[in-house]
């Protein structure tokens, strides 16, 4: 039976460039596969953008209330049609940001069709709660594997802060996409706490 795959880390810890990398191995053996990430993620429009400087456009996104599965298996059939092979694994970028009902989704597309769905994201927000689909991949997933990164003080990065104009903020919406203003840093727990004032937020 094929698994549902949650391979998370705080932000920098290569989760793009795994992603693009399983497709690059996937398409060199011959297989054909699908990328897809939330259409919520507009920071690189339809593309998937890997810091090594990589990037490549998905083959669908996933609007909020959609049905992720019904969204597959149209291009899936897409795929068949063009190509006379099936799909061989579905690779999702910024799960974080899926509904819980879009999770189970992807568990139907791995267990019910037998392909592999491996997804990317991370844990939790700027104020140490964990998004919905990050949530449910960690309730449902077959699998968990942890992208390590490293702090500014050299220890394992586990949170997620935000910064505006260059000052760290725990206040605020969940989402926030990148922007001229806001920025990310990966942390570990004590810089967080340190900048936090002690605090974990939620």
């Amino acid at each position: 039976m094929a698994k549902l795959y949650f391979r998370y880390g705080a932000m920098n810890s290569g989760k793009s460039t795994a992603l693009l990398q399983a497709a690059y191995n996937y398409e060199e053996r011959g297989h054909q596969v699908l990328l897809a990430k939330p259409g919520i993620d507009t920071k690189a429009g339809r593309a998937i953008q890997s810091r090594l400087g990589f990037d490549r456009d998905v083959d669908f996104m996933v609007g909020e209330g959609q049905d992720a599965y019904a969204l597959f298996q149209q291009h899936r059939a897409h795929v068949q049609t063009e190509s006379g092979r099936d799909v061989s694994c579905l690779l999702v970028d910024e799960s974080q940001f899926l509904s819980a009902g879009q999770v189970n989704d992807l568990l139907r597309i791995a267990t019910l069709d037998s392909i592999p769905v491996i997804c990317y994201g991370i844990r939790t927000d700027f104020q140490t709660a964990a998004f919905p689909g990050s949530r449910r991949l960690l309730e449902i997933a077959h699998s968990l594997e942890e992208l390590k990164t490293i702090c500014r003080c050299g220890r394992k990065a586990i949170f997620n802060a935000r910064s505006v104009d260059g000052v760290f903020t725990f206040d605020g919406a969940q989402v926030a996409i990148d922007g001229v203003e806001v920025g990310y840093e990966s942390l570990c727990a004590a810089c967080y706490l340190r900048e936090s004032g002690g605090h974990l937020t939620r």
